[in-house]
């Protein structure tokens, strides 16, 4: 599931926005009113259910070939996603929808799109469907972990790109994580 041409995706749970209105999210660090959508690159940010948290890396041009296989695995592709066992069921039963829309009313924001002006999709909205298979038709490897945090603090000591969505609502530190904190080979 990824924007066409000329179109920017926002996925939701709910399946009747018919409008998207600016907004400050609750846990915003701007505090201007914005309409939230990604582009090609980022959308399979999103391919979860919206507040499960999760950790992804990606090769970069900086990324050193040490860091790509000691984190994402020899041979293992160029992307990993990784999430908690607790967030399994919800990963396969969520209900998760895509909404097309204008790209030409969006301007770039850090890894996003924003929008300061009411915002109308392109269409009904498109069910994402199984989020497995897309991580798999895309070569994304989707890691299942009892905890986040060793995964998440090798991440962003390498050198690979990453992005962290909804890590609050990541198991404690102290939960399912070796003392040492630390990943194995």
């Amino acid at each position: 599931m990824r924007p066409a041409p000329g179109e920017v995706l926002h996925f939701s749970e709910d399946p009747a926005i018919e409008v998207f209105r600016p907004h400050v999210a609750a846990t915003a660090r701007q505090q201007a009113p914005y309409v939230w959508a990604v582009g090609h690159d980022r959308a399979p940010d999103y391919w979860f259910p919206r507040q499960c948290p999760r950790a992804m890396a990606w090769i970069g041009p900086g990324t050193t070939s040490d860091d790509a296989e000691r984190i994402l695995g020899a041979g293992s592709g160029a992307r990993v996603h990784a999430i908690e066992y607790g967030w399994l069921d919800a990963m396969r039963t969520v209900e998760l929808y895509a909404y097309r829309l204008p790209a030409a009313q969006f301007s770039a924001y850090d890894a996003a799109v924003v929008a300061t002006t009411e915002v109308v999709p392109l269409g009904p909205p498109e069910r994402v469907g199984d989020l497995f298979a897309l991580h798999a038709e895309a070569g994304i490897q989707l890691r299942v972990l009892p905890n986040l945090h060793a995964f998440w603090d090798a991440v962003i000591a390498s050198t690979l790109e990453f992005s962290g969505i909804r890590l609050r609502n990541a198991l404690p530190r102290s939960v399912g994580v070796p003392a040492s904190g630390t990943m194995s080979r």
